[in-house]
């Protein structure tokens, strides 16, 4: 569905002898197989919205080159745009014009009639928990509700790809997990791809087949949530000792199986890998050493902790962070 290698994109920024030129974007290659959902991630400023962009023909790659759908992004732009749906993190909807006329307009610039695209779109409606909403003006929508509408009007000419660009920003807990069900439905329901770029560690754990992880411009990674993670360097065991005297001796039997060891008042915790088969020998060791302890947890590494590993960074779940410094390298546009 999509096939990109060495995606380039340059802007130059800043004036007179200011002017300076950024590499968004730095040789990506990219593949994403029919019916795969992949979340598309990285730090603010990382390249990821500027790839959506080439991919997506709203900018012609420096160099590098690219097909979606089997059409090129460059010579072949208007067929990528009849064959994809797109929703735009700022959204697509008029705010003074009724919900359902902006769905059939949208479906009608697609090639369908009217009233094919009338029953798509109410149909759309049902299915994305807008009942009754057809002639009210996204301006009088909440939030979920406009998110839902953005992305009725990506699905109304029924694309095989869709490219959702953060789609949760600002939503709610439950409009957020509400969404997430459609996502999940796109596939299962109507066999789409779904190409998905989120600030969210836990929704692209949640809801994809594959991660890609974008910084500096280049693909660090690719992999299956649970493949990432395991490459995190164990899991994080924590031991909380119930005597201060016998802090070194539980710190020296956790060393004797895990890395990474840190010891906070009573509180000794390291890096295991498989932790689970290597806890009940580590629970007789410090038991035979009479340490007894008062809690014991143990943290299976997330998508922070993959991306602190690869990146050197933490991407942390913001749902108030909706800039990124892309919109600086691309002229103020998203």
């Amino acid at each position: 569905m999509i096939h990109a290698r060495g995606l380039v994109q340059t802007f130059e920024t800043g004036r007179g002898k200011q002017k300076k030129q950024v590499t968004a974007v730095d040789g990506v290659d990219l593949d994403v197989a029919e019916g795969e959902v992949v979340g598309f991630l990285g730090p603010n400023g990382a390249g990821k919205t500027t790839t959506l962009r080439m991919l997506t023909t709203l900018l012609r790659p420096t160099a590098g080159t690219a097909t979606v759908n089997g059409y090129d992004v460059v010579k072949d732009s208007v067929m990528v745009r009849r064959s994809i749906g797109y929703v735009s993190q700022a959204g697509g909807t008029f705010s003074q014009a009724q919900a359902g006329d902006e769905v059939v307009d949208h479906g009608m610039l697609y090639g369908l009639s009217r009233a094919e695209a009338t029953r798509r779109g109410q149909d759309l409606f049902g299915q994305l928990q807008l009942d009754g909403l057809w002639q009210r003006m996204p301006k009088n929508m909440s939030g979920g509700q406009k998110r839902r509408l953005d992305i009725v009007m990506g699905l109304v000419h029924e694309p095989t790809l869709v490219f959702l660009d953060e789609p949760t920003t600002g939503l709610d807990p439950q409009a957020r997990a509400n969404l997430w069900e459609h996502i999940r439905r796109l596939r299962t329901e109507r066999g789409a791809t779904v190409f998905l770029t989120t600030h969210y560690l836990d929704e692209a754990d949640e809801l994809s087949d594959r991660i890609v992880i974008i910084d500096n411009g280049r693909i660090v990674a690719a992999d299956t949530p649970d493949n990432l993670k395991a490459q995190v360097s164990g899991d994080l065991v924590s031991l909380e000792v119930a005597e201060s005297a016998l802090v070194p001796v539980c710190a020296d039997k956790l060393s004797a199986i895990g890395t990474e060891i840190d010891v906070d008042g009573r509180h000794v915790r390291g890096r295991v890998p498989r932790a689970g088969r290597e806890l009940p020998g580590l629970l007789r060791e410090l038991d035979a050493a009479e340490v007894a302890l008062d809690s014991i947890e143990v943290i299976r590494p997330t998508l922070d902790d993959v991306f602190l590993t690869l990146t050197g960074r933490s991407l942390r779940d913001a749902e108030t962070e909706t800039t990124d410094q892309e919109t600086t390298e691309v002229g103020g546009q998203r």
